[in-house]
């Protein structure tokens, strides 16, 4: 998907501010080696660093790595499915970034080598229910267009499918639960469809996308549109803990 980072700086900066939990999760100390995992535009990563951790960040968006390093972040192209990192971080640490990884799997193998033993993996994403009425009402519009709406699908679980997935990788779970998170949109239902949506809209044939956004948006308005104009997205977010083994089980 070609992500951009400055449309989602314009439209999406809200995901990074709200990521101050799963940092406070994390608890970065001075010196630890740190690998962030989807990364983004390296607005969190920037707090690691500051933290002083020492800080790799990865993303699978070309944009995204450019906005980082631009940052000055020591920031790569790499795709959280295929890590190749062995034994490398005391942490792994993800934010908004893992429900873009459909093959969890794959992601939990790669953290699971990436890390020492005793090192922890902490994250939050999307779970299960998240930007449920979004996705309905996309689905829908699509539809009734004669499109496919699969390649709008995301990866949402549940707490116990992914605590279950952690521990079939080899992880210790000390956490995983579901947090209903209602998400004001500061440039409204628009400008999250521009950001979230319309990216992977553009190759389907004959699609008149501002039409459909219109639609979308009328939808969904009775649902999350307020009495006062706001847009308040219904998201869920997934929060978890999961430490490697300092020794084998």
């Amino acid at each position: 998907m070609p992500w951009s980072a400055d449309t989602y700086a314009a439209n999406a900066r809200f995901v990074a501010d709200l990521g101050s939990p799963v940092l406070d999760l994390l608890a970065p100390r001075p010196h630890e080696r740190i690998l962030d995992l989807g990364c983004g535009d390296g607005a969190l990563t920037e707090k690691l660093v500051a933290a002083g951790a020492m800080v790799t960040a990865v993303d699978a968006a070309p944009d995204m790595i450019r906005a980082a390093r631009a940052r000055g972040l020591d920031a790569h192209v790499v795709d959280g499915q295929a890590l190749t990192f062995e034994g490398a971080f005391d942490a792994v640490f993800s934010n908004a970034a893992l429900h873009w990884m459909p093959d969890g799997a794959a992601v939990i193998a790669g953290v699971f080598r990436a890390l020492k033993p005793g090192g922890r993996f902490v994250g939050e994403f999307g779970g299960h229910g998240n930007v449920a009425s979004i996705v309905t009402a996309l689905n829908a519009a699509l539809l009734a267009r004669g499109q496919d709406p699969a390649k709008l699908r995301r990866w949402y679980p549940t707490a116990e499918r992914y605590a279950a997935m952690l521990a079939a990788g080899g992880f210790h779970v000390r956490s995983a639960v579901l947090i209903p998170r209602p998400t004001p949109l500061p440039t409204g239902i628009s400008g999250w469809l521009s950001t979230f949506a319309d990216p992977f809209l553009a190759d389907m044939p004959g699609l008149d996308r501002a039409e459909l956004m219109t639609e979308v948006a009328a939808l969904l308005a009775p649902a999350l549109q307020t009495d006062t104009g706001e847009w308040v997205a219904d998201y869920v977010r997934l929060r978890f803990e999961a430490v490697k083994p300092s020794f084998p089980t």
